[in-house]
């Protein structure tokens, strides 16, 4: 089913070539009739990978493989399909994988361990991976430079528009880019979500390090988004490193040479998440949820959550109803220290209660005119110590359920 594109949706950026890396995407019928479902990518030998991976504890078979791959740290390809998620699929799920990597290797030249697989879609139906061998020694054929938009597209399910991201840094005197894109809509929850990431550099940076920097820029972005609270089994991030670009050599411990790296993967990483709430199904609003004065960072990452998670703050957003006391809700029931009378929240800048109480002369006006844009701010201070955290969300209107209710018909 086909839905309106999301009005908080931003354009694709213009996507330049990457040395090392060649993509595209085709048609293999997988789960969907005209349209790309499948897509490959080919990576320059001694490319290095990392990864971050579902907390789920019921993940999909593509989750097995890559995990096992990531521990050689060198990629030659990439192999991903929308429309089949390939997880509770048992013996045959894992044989799909493997023949998918095998078919890929053959195609690249290198070993099977060197491909790495990722699936997305629905849940407990064999992967036809027939349609998928199949169709890759065409798909391998066509790969080129450019060809990031139609990958972006192909890889997507119920998103209802592409994902992509690129910036450039120096290492040394030397430009590098960062570059990649995504999918998600719905089942995002921290620790990843139903979402796919695939992100690309032609910087030489060894896998170690690759992963230190992943892991770390994770936390802020993709760890620190939610759209429904539901954490999928088939989140994949993927962390590329073709090594074509000439700068100086990076030291195993990273230091000052990649403080442009590092600035610029965090902004690639976190604009990807963004897109991924501005798309969440149904939404209507990008909500931002501001919690300081926590006990711990941790503390205030849980009462951020807490009220992004909230059902009752998201459909009073999407209502667009000033109801400050359901955030209060939020942070009470999220289980971290917290104090009643030391509590405040705003909405807009507009702080609406102090000490826990309204503010006095409050003007709930500016509020509401706030909550009728399209991206809604809150703030919460617990006034108990220095522990800060952000998160997103979006709103939850009856699409979600429209989307949800029909999603294998």
């Amino acid at each position: 089913m086909a839905h309106a594109v999301s009005p908080l949706a931003q354009p694709l950026p213009d996507l330049p070539p990457i040395a090392g890396v060649r993509l595209g995407a085709t048609a293999a019928g997988i789960r969907y009739v005209g349209r790309d479902d499948l897509v490959m990518v080919e990576l320059a030998p001694g490319t290095t990978v990392a990864g971050v991976f579902t907390t789920n504890r019921c993940p999909g078979a593509p989750i097995d493989w890559c995990r096992s791959a990531l521990k050689g740290g060198k990629a030659r390809a990439l192999v991903v399909n929308a429309g089949n998620a390939n997880v509770f699929t048992g013996r045959a799920g894992a044989d799909a994988v493997r023949q998918s990597a095998e078919a890929a290797a053959e195609l690249v030249g290198c070993r099977s361990r060197e491909v790495f697989i990722a699936s997305t879609g629905v849940i407990g139906q064999p992967l036809p991976v027939e349609k998928i061998t199949a169709a890759l020694p065409s798909l391998h054929a066509s790969l080129a430079e450019d060809g990031w938009e139609r990958a972006a597209r192909a890889i997507m399910t119920t998103d209802t528009f592409p994902k992509a991201a690129t910036r450039t840094a120096r290492i040394g005197e030397t430009e590098v880019r960062i570059s990649g894109i995504a999918k998600g809509s719905g089942m995002i929850a921290p620790d990843m979500a139903t979402m796919l990431a695939f992100v690309f550099t032609d910087a030489k940076l060894p896998a170690p390090l690759l992963q230190r920097l992943l892991t770390k820029g994770v936390a802020t972005s993709f760890n620190c988004i939610t759209v429904d609270s539901d954490t999928s089994t088939s989140d994949t991030l993927l962390l590329f490193a073709t090594g074509t670009a000439k700068h100086p050599r990076v030291p195993p411990e990273g230091g000052p040479i990649l403080r442009g790296f590092r600035t610029a993967l965090d902004a690639v990483l976190h604009e990807l998440a963004l897109l991924v709430v501005r798309d969440g199904e149904g939404a209507q609003k990008l909500i931002k949820v501001s919690v300081s004065g926590a006990v711990s960072a941790t503390s205030a990452r849980r009462v951020a959550l807490s009220i992004a998670n909230s059902p009752l703050v998201k459909t009073a957003i999407a209502g667009e109803d000033a109801n400050w006391g359901r955030i209060v809700m939020a942070v009470g029931k999220a289980g971290e220290p917290a104090d009643r009378d030391r509590l405040g929240v705003a909405i807009g800048g507009v702080w609406m209660a102090r000490n826990g109480t309204v503010v006095e002369g409050y003007d709930e006006a500016p509020v509401v005119a706030h909550i009728k844009g399209r991206e809604v701010d809150i703030a919460v201070d617990l006034g108990l110590g220095r522990g800060a955290a952000t998160v997103w969300t979006c709103d939850l209107t009856h699409a979600y359920i429209d989307i949800n209710g029909s999603y294998r018909s």
